[in-house]
């Protein structure tokens, strides 16, 4: 809006004439110098100008001025009531994580077929599945137990092939500020850093049953219903050792060192006193 060299009157400064004016501010000169103030604000309530049509345009610009502002203040108030939101999150998952007591079984392993697999791998996430039944039946299966210190084990197996032939086909850390049971919809992120993907060789001789085993059956090999089940700290520790072993002279060694050691201070576990791998498999072999 051109206001140049319109005429104005100041309730204290007398009467003046603009010599500047943008969308933000509207300098005026008075006899007693040029004084700057706050566009269009300053019209109607401090300054009036003496063409009454041009004030009408400004009155209405005001109001168009005023909306835009209070939109503005009412996503400013929707985003800072988002802000508090995450920053409450986050602050439940730090005093969940500063009270979390170490479950000696807060791994998970999974089974994925071919396709959900590439998915997993490349979106590095994976989804724990809806329960069958019960009152939430339908919603996403909360994994509680998983927290920072866990890690996501992937495994597979062909359809014709028997079961003592699952294969483990890759495995990840869980992120950084996951917490089980604050997760709503299913979906577990990896870790931004600790997570790898097994070629089809070293799937083939890193067996998932060579680390599980059901006590209760300890010469069961069968994995009839669900698509998860709990997995112990110390087999997660062995499959990260033995995997190190398997890449000795790949480039991924480094990874997978720094990989192995993380899971150990995450689990409060020692390299020197972890076990052989004793699943139902070794324990066939060596029937």
């Amino acid at each position: 809006m051109d206001l140049m060299n319109e005429q104005v009157t100041h309730k204290s400064f007398g009467r003046g004439s603009v010599v500047a004016c943008d969308e933000d501010y509207v300098e005026v000169r008075f006899p007693a110098g040029v004084k700057k103030f706050v566009f269009p604000d300053v019209f109607g309530t401090y300054l009036t100008l003496a063409d009454s049509q041009l004030a009408e345009k400004i009155e209405t610009l005001k109001r168009e001025v005023e909306k835009a502002r209070a939109r503005e203040e009412a996503e400013l108030e929707k985003q800072r009531a988002v802000e508090e939101a995450q920053r409450q999150k986050i602050l439940e998952r730090e005093k969940l994580l500063k009270s979390h007591k170490l479950s000696p079984v807060s791994q998970v392993a999974f089974w994925c077929d071919a396709e959900e697999q590439e998915q997993v791998f490349s979106e590095w996430r994976v989804f724990t599945g809806v329960r069958k039944s019960g009152a939430h039946k339908g919603k996403p299966n909360r994994l509680v137990r998983l927290h920072q210190n866990s890690c996501c084990l992937i495994t597979a197996r062909e359809p014709d092939e028997p079961e003592e032939n699952r294969r483990i086909t890759g495995l990840f850390m869980v992120d950084e500020f996951f917490v089980g049971k604050l997760c709503e919809d299913g979906l577990i992120p990896a870790h931004s850093k600790y997570r790898l993907r097994l070629s089809e060789e070293e799937s083939r001789r890193l067996l998932f049953w060579n680390y599980y085993v059901n006590e209760r059956y300890p010469n069961n090999m069968t994995w009839n219903s669900g698509r998860h089940r709990y997995f112990d700290n110390v087999w997660m520790a062995q499959i990260l050792r033995d995997l190190a072993a398997l890449k000795s002279e790949s480039e991924d060694l480094e990874l997978l060192t720094d990989f192995f050691e993380h899971f150990c201070i995450m689990n409060r576990l020692e390299e020197a006193e972890l076990p052989l791998a004793n699943g139902a498999l070794v324990r066939k072999e060596s029937a």
